[in-house]
């Protein structure tokens, strides 16, 4: 029997997509990694979906790559073809993704979790730099993650030291938003997806697209990156309901138009 490496469920405008090899710790061999590239496509053309959740079934999050099946050589070329995908996938994205995080999130696994918009974890889970014991260093965007983060001297100590990064450090460094109990985590994690949705779409995923660029911008040009992204939202039914809804003191109903 095939193994299905991916549901995806939804409920209301929130997807939920939960990879599904437990007895791999949803190590992402190369079918688990096909899935994900095509999960990220199907969400993003979903007209009903505004938020997607990301989660790993069994006792963690995600191991990294599946290491088992041997790399290919040279490994850049692999990570360029089967694993940026995901990752620039869900960057790109023009829905917010929230990566829920319960046992570890180690090495690419831990990537993909703090590549996502918003992180929710477990109170005992960790994000795991599990490169030094292989004698690798981090890959997937890790290292950028990590000193965008934690800073200069506390990324080179969690790469150096292989650390798992504990989620009361992550909730501290602003790796995470939100620590939750582990057996409240899906309950928690649903409520704030559905929360979040109820939001103006456009909206969203301009202030996306903005903090996923802005960073790397002068003060003047962010301004008027800002500008630009603000020109279609004053222009959008949204707008007009959230006013109308503004002054009528009542809660207003977003459509995405």
């Amino acid at each position: 029997m095939t193994e299905q490496v991916l549901e995806i469920s939804k409920s209301g405008a929130v997807a939920t997509v939960a990879m599904n090899r437990p007895n791999q710790f949803n190590a992402l061999n190369a079918e688990l990694r096909s899935a994900l590239r095509d999960a990220i496509a199907e969400i993003d053309k979903d007209v009903d979906v505004r938020l997607a959740i990301l989660k790993g079934n069994g006792r963690g999050f995600c191991a990294g790559a599946d290491l088992t099946g041997g790399l290919k050589l040279p490994v850049s070329k692999q990570i360029d073809e089967e694993f940026k995908p995901i990752l620039t996938g869900i960057a790109q994205s023009p829905k917010i993704w929230i990566a829920q995080v319960h046992g570890s999130a180690a090495g690419i696994g831990a990537a993909i979790a703090m590549n996502c918009d918003l992180l929710a974890m477990a109170d005992d889970a960790n994000i795991y730099m599990a490169f030094a014991a292989i004698a690798l260093i981090p890959d997937g965007g890790n290292t950028q993650l990590l000193l965008n983060n934690m800073g200069y001297h506390r990324a080179m100590q969690a790469i150096l030291e292989g650390r798992k990064i504990p989620a009361d450090e992550c909730l501290q460094y602003g790796i995470a938003n939100a620590l939750h109990r582990a057996g409240d985590l899906d309950a928690a994690t649903l409520a704030w997806a559905q929360k979040l949705a109820t939001g103006a779409p456009l909206a969203m995923g301009a202030a996306k697209r903005l903090l996923r660029q802005v960073g790397h911008l002068p003060f003047d040009e962010a301004i008027n990156v800002e500008g630009r992204e603000q020109d279609p939202l004053v222009e959008s039914a949204d707008f007009r309901a959230g006013v109308s809804a503004f002054f009528a003191r009542e809660k207003p109903v977003f459509t995405g138009k």
